[in-house]
């Protein structure tokens, strides 16, 4: 192709509006990724992946074709261990000063019904998200676990039964170090009411029935609790607990949240 005959490239020309932008780049692209689980196995899933650069004010726009060229050249080996990898691929082809990656996917977990031990899978939507900012590397997970929660006071103020509703706890967690996605799991799911199985026989909706009504909890008891046991794990800096109950007996949700930054001392 002859010099006069050469596309031009818009993107890399000139803005003079000297208004940087915060995030710029591509949203919802699908791509099969690896997840490693904590029993040693690997499991093959789709993420949803959002990758944004920082872009400079003098620069008119940003390469989006780009971003799906870094996805692609890791084609199926994309996995937590590759996080940090892409992350700064992203930001050294844009040549920017900090990126954004997160990648959204359901991972699934094998649990024996409490009573007669029949297994069954359950899903959790999970979320990693990799930073980098001034060239240093930051990782956050985010778990949505669904639980059961049984009101305190409806247990007091009624002759017979409680009201009760299924729960999303949500934990978000930066961390130093690796944090199996199942340990924030077992951590809401302890400090539920009860926890929530794919497949029950009746000997075991008996039991979980009766685990929730002698575990009543508010929703502020939930994040608390949950709080409680992030605050203990030196392996997590900074965390965001969100729960919200779903009413049985409303058309509201109940919530709460609790945010708190290990990093910063009072």
């Amino acid at each position: 192709m002859t010099a006069s005959c050469a596309i031009p490239d818009v993107q890399s020309s000139a803005d003079t509006r000297n208004i940087a932008i915060n995030k710029v780049g591509i949203k919802a692209i699908r791509h099969p990724v690896i997840v490693a689980d904590r029993e040693g196995g690997v499991q093959h899933t789709i993420g949803t992946f959002d990758m944004f650069v920082h872009l400079p004010h003098n620069f008119k726009g940003t390469h989006m074709s780009r971003f799906v060229e870094i996805l692609n050249s890791h084609e199926r080996e994309i996995s937590v261990r590759s996080f940090e990898s892409i992350a700064r691929a992203m930001v050294a082809r844009l040549e920017a000063e900090s990126g954004y990656l997160e990648m959204r996917f359901p991972f699934f977990m094998s649990k024996a019904a409490p009573i007669s031990g029949v297994k069954s899978l359950l899903d959790y939507d999970v979320t990693f998200i990799g930073e980098i900012l001034k060239g240093e590397y930051h990782f956050t997970m985010k778990v949505l676990v669904p639980v059961t929660s049984l009101c305190p006071c409806s247990k007091q103020i009624s002759e017979r039964g409680a009201h009760n509703q299924r729960s999303h706890i949500t934990m978000t967690a930066r961390t130093t170090d690796r944090v199996w996605i199942e340990e924030l799991v077992a951590i809401a799911e302890r400090e539920a009411s009860c926890e929530l199985y794919g497949l029950l026989k009746r000997p075991d909706e008996k039991y979980v029935t009766e685990r929730a009504y002698d575990n009543p909890k508010f929703v502020e008891d939930l994040v608390r609790d949950v709080a409680a046991a992030l605050n203990g794990d030196g392996r997590i800096e900074a965390y965001v607990v969100e729960s919200e109950n779903f009413e049985s007996i409303h058309n509201h949700s109940a919530y709460a949240l609790i945010e708190r930054d290990k990093t910063i001392t009072s």
